[in-house]
């Protein structure tokens, strides 16, 4: 099932970005340090007491304002808050309660979702603040005392956010199925290539009104396999108010890319990749998720010999971090192509959940390490016990040695490319992990 979506609102400056930052910790940084990636840091990954959930961070909430990046911020916490299963609002005792507080709370009543009551820079340890009890007034339960700063009271916050949390259901998941969410700027063809894909060849198709994520799943059947298709139409156009307010554009298609298991990032032929779209695939390729670009409206675009050489040569440039992904051109309005994309989608998804024996692995490990020697720095030198693997979707490979810090980044590149070499992988990234002699397992 996807993880719970937990939401940090309240009215400007009362700590809430300090408070993601104190929440996520070190986590906030889900991925490794990837030239070419531009993380905006509204999403994190949390856990607590066995429960992971994804954190929002949100910009503050002014109700009456005449400032369009304010109203812009105010839309976008209020998609935050729809998206979520909790919500945390903070407010700040140094100031006390103020109007804008009471009519935040009045908008996250008539939201009817379970809101926790933070009441930030209470610094101090020791006795109740008595100023903590005039929150009383916004009728949203007992309000928590905590420090975004020291990370006082945060254990109790998250222990009232993991207890409204909606109960673990074990899915019933059609082992078959496969889960593609199409993901893209807008107007770059998402609901196009969803319209082409079910109105054609098929077998079962049915729209499933999605719950608290406000998608449309769209499940569909060929000769290929099983299919639901997540439908991320919802996702806003870029402001041209400024470019501050685009780190909140993006929270239909992050939920959208949890539940994925397999991504189809579009591009508009016409445009190639823009700083956007480096953008949106990047969550997915943080995510690790399995990836595919598809080069969208290519009918329209002017063509010779060596068209299709050089824009692919432009996506691998603009896209370096994911140069496991297949690059599919295609049209959504003809229909050209589109029926390639099934088997693509079966590779990427298999690709991800394979599992390689550690027999095979140390194989390939040793074969690897005799081509082109470990790596030596002041006359020590690099020792590579075994690798086994850790996890599937995406591919996670843990690797023992005497030194990780001898383990340059190349020399991981370099023995990623031996697994590949030898297992494809194509469509999927993969993760390594450097242990030293040690180290514990898992």
């Amino acid at each position: 099932m996807a993880k719970p979506i937990v939401a940090i609102v309240g009215r400007p400056n009362v700590g809430k970005s300090l408070l993601f930052n104190k929440l996520t910790g070190r986590r906030t940084a889900i991925v490794e340090d990837t030239p070419g990636v531009t993380r905006d840091r509204l999403y994190g990954e949390c856990d607590w007491n066995g429960r992971s959930f994804s954190l929002v961070d949100t910009g503050g909430i002014e109700m009456e304002t005449d400032s369009q990046m304010l109203r812009f911020m105010r839309r976008q916490a209020e998609t935050a808050i729809e998206l979520a299963d909790v919500i945390v609002m903070v407010t700040d005792v140094t100031v006390g309660l103020t109007a804008a507080d009471s009519a935040v709370a009045a908008m996250l009543r008539k939201a009817k979702k379970p809101v926790v009551l933070a009441v930030n820079k209470c610094d101090s340890v020791g006795a109740v603040n008595p100023d903590v009890y005039e929150f009383y007034a916004l009728g949203l339960g007992d309000p928590i005392e905590v420090s975004a700063v020291h990370g006082h009271g945060t254990g109790d916050l998250l222990d009232a956010c993991v207890a409204a949390f909606p109960p673990e259901t074990e899915e019933e998941a059609d082992e078959e199925l496969i889960r593609v969410a199409i993901i893209g700027k807008p107007n770059v063809g998402k609901s196009s290539l969803l319209n082409r894909i079910l109105g054609e060849e098929r077998v079962i198709v049915s729209d499933v009104a999605g719950t608290t994520r406000d998608a449309i799943d769209s499940y569909f059947e060929n000769e290929w396999g099983k299919y639901c298709f997540i439908d991320t139409a919802g996702m806003r156009r870029r402001s041209k108010v400024d470019d501050a307010v685009e780190r909140y554009s993006n929270l239909r298609t992050v939920a959208a890319v949890d539940r994925a298991d397999v991504c189809l990032v579009l591009i508009d032929a016409q445009e190639g990749v823009t700083e956007q779209d480096t953008k949106i695939a990047g969550l997915a390729h943080e995510a690790g998720k399995a990836c595919i670009i598809v080069v969208n409206k290519w009918d329209i675009v002017e063509k010779d010999t060596n068209t299709m050489a050089q824009m692919t040569e432009e996506i691998r440039r603009d896209l370096s971090y994911m140069p496991y992904a297949p690059v599919v051109f295609l049209s959504a309005l003809t229909g050209r192509r589109v029926d390639r994309l099934f088997g693509q989608i079966n590779a990427a998804a298999n690709a991800a959940a394979m599992r390689i024996t550690t027999g095979t692995l140390n194989s390939i490990l040793e074969d690897a390490t005799a081509r082109v020697q470990p790596p030596s720095d002041k006359g020590r030198r690099l020792k590579i016990y075994y690798m086994t693997q850790a996890g599937v979707k995406p591919p996670h490979f843990v690797i023992f040695c005497n030194d990780a810090r001898l383990f340059h980044f190349s020399y991981q590149r370099y023995l990623e490319n031996q697994i590949r070499a030898v297992y494809g992988l194509e469509g999927t990234p993969v993760r390594i992990t450097i242990r030293q002699k040690g180290d514990k397992e898992g």
